[in-house]
């Protein structure tokens, strides 16, 4: 800290209350920064909002009718904010008569403050909309991979494919590599696919969620060049014939599904 001048020192309490005031003001900007240094990290995880829940109900076939208006009523009164409710109806495959239902985008530090939305919501929905339904449903969580996806996570589309991908055991690095060729292509093609992988939601699995943002057309042959075209002008040639070799080694099993929003049964 600079001394005062000479001539200061003739006057008594200059010193010390310059010191003070000094030490004052340097003791007060190193908290502060001490304090944004130990809240950035958090504010950097709080913000990190790329976990979704989903949950799979089925209707008892005589109900499907009074089941969308009910689940409809619910949505639009109990979910709201991070509890936002994007409800498909699954047009094909083993699940094909289902309801897909999407909460989300949130955060595991979110989800913590969740809790089960009030006895309320939770009245409503065994009263009004679980008596509907068969006892066949399944849930989860899938959390968000910028880094493998080619669409934002919140640039949603109304028409959807969801392929289902299950890696061996010990082979999901494996998994993302194949996925990490596959942006390339889909980059390339100009296909927006949202990739995900499940956590803590049974077997090791990735989702790769190709949003239709033109419709269906874009499965329409001729739309792009051929797969196996493309794929080999973007990772090389003879490319394809490895793609499949690896898809064959590492994966344990695979399937494809349609879904079409419903947004009249979802939140407003």
């Amino acid at each position: 800290m600079p001394y005062p001048n000479v001539g200061s020192f003739n006057q008594p309490n200059f010193f010390f209350k310059s010191t003070k005031t000094k030490m004052n003001k340097n003791s007060i900007f190193t908290k502060m920064f001490f304090l944004l240094c130990v809240l950035i990290p958090f504010t950097g995880i709080s913000q990190t909002k790329n976990l979704v829940s989903f949950h799979r109900v089925f209707p008892k076939v005589d109900k499907v009718l009074e089941f969308e208006k009910a689940i409809a009523a619910h949505a639009q009164k109990y979910h709201k904010g991070t509890s936002h409710w994007r409800v498909f109806a699954i047009q094909s495959g083993p699940d094909y008569g289902g309801y897909h239902i999407t909460e989300g985008p949130t955060s595991w530090e979110d989800e913590d403050k969740r809790g089960n939305l009030g006895n309320e919501h939770n009245i409503d929905w065994n009263k009004s909309v679980a008596i509907l339904l068969t006892d066949r449903q399944s849930g989860g969580y899938s959390v968000y991979n910028e880094s493998l996806s080619t669409v934002a996570l919140g640039d949603f589309s109304d028409k959807i494919n969801i392929t289902h991908v299950y890696p061996k055991m010990g082979k999901a690095d494996d998994i993302e590599n194949i996925i990490s060729k596959l942006k390339k292509n889909w980059t390339a093609a100009g296909v927006t696919v949202a990739v995900y992988s499940a956590s803590s939601s049974g077997k090791p699995e990735y989702t790769l969620v190709t949003r239709y943002k033109q419709g269906l057309k874009e499965r329409a042959p001729g739309f792009r060049k051929p797969f196996k075209e493309n794929y080999e002008a973007t990772n090389g040639a003879g490319s394809y014939a490895q793609f499949m070799k690896d898809l064959t080694e590492f994966t344990d099993e695979s399937w494809s599904e349609l879904l079409f929003l419903r947004a009249d049964l979802s939140s407003k």
